[in-house]
């Protein structure tokens, strides 16, 4: 490459002996060597790729299409400035703005091809838990902030401006933004964590140690919403969503609820016939799943009862409540029914007389 490079440079030069139009056919020979690059990619690289079912690479193509073609012609337009042998300051400036020109270009050709490769591997959120379409965002402001840092690096690097003193000052302000804003890292960090985490997702049924309940409708960066059965909206911060303990009710290996249903009857009832009536009340309920089969158990012996339990499933979490309420009302319909006594606490109470006074002798 360097002895074709050389050769060619040799030949324009034996063409044409003053300097600027040396640059000038430099100039135009890598103008045509960019468009003839940009024909390869665009025409026959192209029309190549669009016969793939894969779009990805076609989109990429049209992200580095154009920095390739002016990265070209800024290489030419670096040869023609040496051929020019300009004064040092002169040379400096424009070597360096040519520098300077090409970096931002790449920055903004790389952040844009950060921000299509995200977006990719969003969609597939069973193998990456971290990347969502959610916090898109957040990712694309780190990746642009990444690449904007570097470019401004590189682009100090290119004007000979000595970077130490900056990397100081810019550690030094980062210190001193960090201690204002603990909390709000705090919260950014322990929402990153969570993401990955994921102890809990949209939709889920949750209950807080402070006892709220509800299903989680946003996870935030800074934030965790949660919507309780009463239409209220609780916002907790992420930084104490990451240090309690929470209860995933829509967690496990299905997102099924089971019902608890305890009924006590009085003492001699038939038993087994309690439990018939219990177990015919839940598969008469629609809402109640079929599989696993509700059933009846005798528990203990209470006070004053028999003590029973039905315990059957729900689709979902939040058809607990509905559920509950028309198993309990079927079952003491049926129990009025069938003559099954549900007692009540009783306490009998003796009064013992005391003897009477007779006074003092």
């Amino acid at each position: 490459m360097n002895f074709n490079l050389e050769h060619l440079l040799d030949l324009i030069a034996q063409f044409a002996p003053n300097k600027y139009l040396q640059a000038l056919l430099i100039t135009v020979v890598f103008a045509v060597l960019a468009k003839i690059a940009d024909i390869i990619m665009t025409r026959l690289l192209g029309r190549l790729l669009i016969k793939t079912r894969i779009t990805l690479d076609e989109k990429i193509l049209s992200i580095f299409d154009r920095p390739i073609f002016i990265s070209i012609l800024l290489f030419g337009l670096v040869l023609a400035t040496d051929r020019l042998n300009l004064p040092r300051t002169a040379n400096f400036v424009t070597l360096s703005g040519l520098k300077t020109v090409a970096i931002f270009l790449w920055a903004m050709a790389f952040a844009r091809f950060l921000k299509l490769i995200t977006a990719q591997v969003s969609r597939d959120d069973m193998r990456f838990t971290l990347i969502q379409e959610r916090t898109l965002p957040l990712f694309n402001n780190l990746f642009t902030i990444l690449v904007v840092a570097l470019a401004l690096y590189f682009v100090l690097l290119a004007w000979n401006i000595n970077v130490t003193a900056w990397m100081a000052s810019a550690g030094i302000l980062g210190l001193a933004i960090s201690f204002a804003a603990k909390d709000t890292l705090a919260n950014l960090f322990a929402g990153v964590f969570i993401l990955a985490d994921a102890p809990y997702k949209l939709g889920d049924f949750i209950i807080l140690d402070s006892g709220e309940r509800g299903a989680v409708t946003h996870i935030g960066i800074r934030s965790t919403r949660i919507l309780t059965r009463d239409d209220v909206e609780i916002t907790v911060p992420n930084s104490i969503m990451g240090n309690v303990k929470i209860i995933n009710e829509t967690g496990g290996p299905y997102e099924k609820y089971r019902i608890r249903i305890k009924v006590g009857v009085a003492y001699g009832s038939d038993i087994d016939r309690v439990q018939s009536v219990l177990l015919d009340v839940a598969q008469r309920n629609h809402e109640v799943c079929k599989s696993p089969a509700p059933r009846a158990r005798f528990r203990a012996f209470g006070d004053s009862s028999l003590d029973h339990e039905l315990l059957c499933w729900v689709e979902k979490p939040v058809l607990r409540g509905r559920v509950s309420h028309a198993l309990n009302s079927e079952v003491y319909k049926q129990f009025l029914t069938e003559g099954i006594e549900i007692p009540f606490p009783q306490r009998d109470v003796h009064i013992k007389s005391a003897p009477a006074w007779t006074g003092a002798k």
